[in-house]
């Protein structure tokens, strides 16, 4: 059945989604990515039947109207493997033009973890994304096809992970039990297993907030539904910006650490960067790399464009803007992670290598005195000017590198 504009088959119209029904009535997008040499419609058949097993499953668990829309096979340029981040424009791009309350991706392609691992799917809880591939599901490691998409064993086990990683958005983790727990293929298993009692209340009290509110166009009126949405989920954003390790990722990001490394080695060897450091008050210093970070993480934001959706809109939904400001509240860990790795460098350098006796023969210090607190007030006022020429200079060389880090879970 269309939707309306000839792109997405459905098992009902999804006209009037946001009503007043006693039920929540949530929409799931099934989105099929395919490679050049693989049977679009085999696929797509398989993420239908996939999403539908899953979906009585979890019907079962809670009180909401489950829904299923279909949308038209999409081709890849090649099967190389990918990252799930490497899908979420489209996604994005759906939950807010269709509209759904959540998307599966299905693909033959290899996923990556985090960890370069193939793995057989990852979820977004915060993007309210999951990825499956079925790569790891019809196939041995470094083995040829050993099963098709219509045998009982890849249906059922897919059927399985697509339930587990519909927990993990919906908060559930593996030491839930039942169908939460660590997914593996099991070759007899030919039903879904059931969500323990108290994960099952659990998914209903969440099923009961979704859909959710929406905003339209307008910069100030969406500047203020991000903050609101922050306010009203303040705890999955900042979960997310714990489990990203958002200060190490500098160490993840090789060019934009480069870059605001090396001008800062000019810099520490430079007297006019003495003294303007020497003679900075401790709270100018302070604010002045706060608001160096928070511009940096800003223009990165912007220029390398990683909020959602990419395409003009007409609306955006709450936890599309939660997954703006998490992104952008990771930027600004970033760049106070790369502030501390650079200014941990300066200050090795100014204590190890710079001569000590230096600074005290210069006719710009009223006081010839060079103390530890004018060692770090110098190591940070360069480390300052180092972000900022890494934001400029270097940037991200991989977006979706950043947005697997930040979003994804690093194993099914």
């Amino acid at each position: 059945m269309s939707d309306g504009d000839g792109g997405a088959r459905s098992d009902s119209a999804p006209a009037g989604r946001r009503g007043n029904d006693a039920a929540a009535r949530i929409d799931v997008g099934v989105l099929v990515a395919h490679s050049p040499d693989a049977d679009a419609d085999l696929l797509a058949s398989f993420a239908d039947r996939t999403a539908r097993d899953a979906v009585d499953e979890l019907a079962a668990a809670t009180d909401a109207d489950w829904r299923i829309h279909c949308a038209e096979p999409d081709p890849l340029a090649d099967g190389a493997p990918r990252r799930p981040s490497e899908f979420l424009d489209e996604a994005a791009l759906h939950m807010v033009k269709r509209p759904y309350d959540l998307v599966v991706v299905a693909t033959d392609v290899p996923l990556t973890s985090r960890e370069e691992r193939v793995v057989e799917g990852l979820a977004s809880p915060l993007a309210r994304v999951a990825v499956v591939s079925t790569r790891r599901l019809t196939r041995r490691p470094g083995r040829e096809a050993v099963r098709t998409l219509d045998s009982p064993a890849v249906r059922w086990n897919a059927a399985t992970l697509l339930v587990h990683l519909f927990g993990h958005v919906f908060g559930g983790s593996h030491d839930d039990g039942g169908v939460m727990a660590p997914f593996s293929f099991d070759p007899s298993r030919r039903s879904v297993p059931s969500f323990d009692a108290d994960v099952a209340s659990h998914l209903d009290a969440i099923a009961a907030r979704i859909p959710e509110a929406d905003a339209s166009r307008g910069r100030l009126r969406r500047l203020a539904f991000h903050a609101l949405s922050l306010a009203r989920n303040p705890r999955i954003v900042f979960s997310t910006l714990l489990q990203s390790r958002a200060p190490l990722l500098p160490f993840s990001l090789p060019r934009l650490s480069t870059a605001a490394v090396t001008p800062t080695l000019i810099l520490v060897f430079s007297a006019e960067a003495w003294d303007v450091g020497l003679n900075l008050t401790n709270r100018t210093a302070a604010l002045f790399a706060a608001g160096s970070v928070v511009a940096a993480a800003v223009h990165i934001l912007y220029v390398q464009r990683l909020s959602f959706p990419r395409e003009h809109s007409q609306v955006i939904t709450e936890h599309m803007a939660l997954v703006n400001v998490t992104v952008f509240l990771i930027l600004v860990a970033a760049m106070a992670g790369l502030f501390a790795l650079v200014g941990s460098i300066m200050l090795l350098i100014e204590l190890a290598v710079f001569p000590p006796n230096l600074m005290t023969n210069w006719p710009s210090l009223e006081d010839p005195t060079v103390g530890m607190v004018d060692l770090v007030r110098v190591g940070a006022f360069i480390s300052t000017l180092g972000v900022l020429s890494g934001a400029l200079a270097g940037g991200i060389e991989n977006r979706m590198a950043l947005r697997h880090l930040a979003l994804f879970r690093d194993r099914p």
